[in-house]
């Protein structure tokens, strides 16, 4: 029997269609969700200024502002909600765009409502820890290959002391590799860890999201020495990996 999810946990369902955004609507209330219609950006900032949203399910296409300016400011905000975008069956280009602005999630459709609530769940158990008070604990530094990151924060600066930005899905995946560095891990451990257990076999999301991080820890995607591909098996974090109290 599936868990019925708590009402105060706050879903914003953006889609001009009426009867897709009825439709999954009805879908996540029935699963025990609070649920919000929105039919563009301007209702999406009246709801996010009146109460506290924990996701966005965003549908790409919309008229005015489209679903790729609205996830790249809801990623900019401080505390911005999570994003599963849902998108139109075959716009793998959108798909790869919305990801590396910072989407955690997306759904092609037509999609199969299980489907749907599946990777609601994923992303939310994912993601809570964003929206939770941190717990009255010590902080702790990560140092990796002369990089810096305080996960309390997300602030993640470069040997020279220079800040770089991670998306959610980025510092996840990060995340990842600094618990388990040193040791060969494969892209179906990859994408259990960092998507949960709804990720589709053939999800290219790690793929996109392996390139951009490789990019942000300045490691040469022709010959990387930090991140490592393993032939045949996966990937390597190379650095050792030091944790200090912050």
């Amino acid at each position: 029997m599936s868990q019925i999810a708590p009402r105060e946990t706050h879903i914003a369902v953006v889609e001009d269609d009426p009867e897709i955004r009825a439709l999954v609507s009805d879908l996540l209330s029935g699963q025990g969700y609070g649920v919000t219609e929105c039919d563009g950006a301007t209702a999406l900032d009246r709801v996010m200024a009146r109460r506290r949203v924990d996701l966005v399910v965003l549908d790409l296409m919309l008229p005015g502002e489209d679903g790729l300016s609205i996830c790249r400011r809801l990623q900019a905000a401080p505390e911005g909600p999570p994003v599963l975008m849902v998108t139109a069956r075959g716009d793998d280009v959108d798909r790869i765009v919305g990801l590396e602005i910072g989407a955690d999630d997306y759904l092609a459709k037509p999609f199969n409502p299980r489907e749907l609530t599946a990777r609601v769940r994923a992303v939310l158990r994912r993601t809570r820890d964003r929206r939770r008070a941190p717990p009255a604990v010590a902080r702790e530094i990560w140092r990796f290959g002369g990089w810096r990151l305080d996960p309390a924060s997300r602030d993640l600066r470069d040997p020279a002391g220079t800040p770089v930005e991670l998306t959610g899905g980025e510092f996840d995946l990060l995340m990842v590799f600094l618990t388990h560095p040193q040791r060969v891990l494969n892209r179906d451990q990859l994408l259990d860890w960092t998507r949960g257990r709804s990720a589709a076999p053939l999800d290219r999301t790690v793929d996109v999201q392996l390139s951009r991080l490789r990019r942000k820890l300045s490691d040469d995607p022709r010959h990387p020495e930090m991140v490592r591909t393993v032939r045949g098996g996966g990937y390597l974090f190379s650095p050792a990996v030091e944790r200090e109290p912050g």
